[in-house]
């Protein structure tokens, strides 16, 4: 079983116009009925299978420019949209198709051609042009990204570094019994240890279940991002000396010693001004297409759904 501790590494992821106000009364339905079309009887017994046989709701018939979306689209997309409610899973889905739909209108409107890129569809590589031809994004200036800095200096620290020596006592994740017996050593070997910190090497030797029990259960420089998720936010807490409770993860239940801790230090403006200016442009540019979206939106003739809004299926 690994132990996800890191090891011992020694230093150790538009369109122009007037945007239109899409909102929705409180009352309102989500979807709205529209006229019902005669449909051909299915012919069952030839293969045809339904739908979904087990549900009792009817899917909802939207048109978008007389265009309608098919019922089969919308159960397909519904897996990519969990929600609290079915209600609520089948609107999210069934957006998403309307807008989808919008761009392919718009796409095949002006006659786009797009190569598509390395892990790329060409549907992907089709919206990429159309956004990248219709929406002007401006890039973020020299000014607001310094600003943003001196707005969010806590946030551009570099990683504390820390000097750490465990003892891992294991147990499977998913056993209840073993990780309540886990515990109750590893308290009993706490509690050793609270009495003669020396021993710890002896103890590591004798019960860590980690291969850096060899090293008297050291395991180097540790940085962020080194160990496991649940370990590291337990670890980079603790002050230097004996952690006074287990620490849980994954594997099972560490003793935890740190021997130095080397705190973080202030990022200069130089070091990252490339992702601040990164983050900026990103912001910007989903503005920008939400505000797109909500432009086709206003200039389309949509029927059977009241759009909440419009920046969430490209936000994702």
């Amino acid at each position: 079983m690994g132990c996800g501790c890191g090891g011992i590494t020694g230093g150790g992821g538009c369109g122009g116009g007037a945007r239109p106000e899409i909102e929705v009364p409180a009352e309102a339905p989500l979807f709205e009925e529209l006229p019902r079309e005669v449909e051909p009887e299915t012919d069952e017994a030839a293969g045809e299978p339904s739908l979904i046989a087990s549900s009792e709701q009817e899917w909802p018939r939207v048109r978008v420019n007389g265009l309608e979306i098919a019922a089969q689209a919308i159960a397909q997309e519904l897996q990519y949209h969990p929600a609290q409610s079915r209600d609520e899973a089948v609107y999210l889905a069934t957006q998403a198709l309307v807008l989808r739909e919008l761009l392919q209108q718009r796409i095949a409107e002006l006659g786009l051609v797009a190569r598509a890129e390395t892990g790329e569809s060409e549907e992907e590589a089709a919206i990429r042009v159309l956004i990248e031809r219709e929406v002007p994004l401006p890039l973020a200036e020299e000014e607001a990204c310094r600003t943003y800095y001196a707005g969010n200096a806590q946030r551009f620290f570099s990683a504390p570094l820390l000097a750490v020596r465990h003892i891992l006592l294991a147990c499977p994740a998913d056993d209840a019994e073993a990780r309540s017996l886990a515990r109750e050593q590893a308290l009993e070997l706490l509690g050793q240890l609270g009495q003669a910190p020396q021993r710890f090497v002896e103890l590591a030797l004798r019960h860590s279940a980690c291969p850096s029990k060899a090293q008297g259960g050291a395991l180097g420089q540790i940085s962020k991002g080194q160990t496991v998720p649940e370990f590291e936010r337990q670890l980079f807490r603790l002050p230097v000396g004996l952690c006074q409770q287990p620490l849980e993860s994954r594997y099972g239940y560490h003793l935890a010693f740190v021997d130095q801790r080397i705190e973080g230090e202030q990022l200069p403006y130089e070091a990252v001004a490339g992702a601040i200016r990164a983050e900026l442009n990103q912001r910007v540019w989903q503005i920008g297409v939400s505000q797109y979206l909500q432009n086709l939106v206003g200039a389309a003739n949509i029927e059977g759904i009241h759009l909440q809004g419009a920046e969430t299926p490209l936000m994702q």
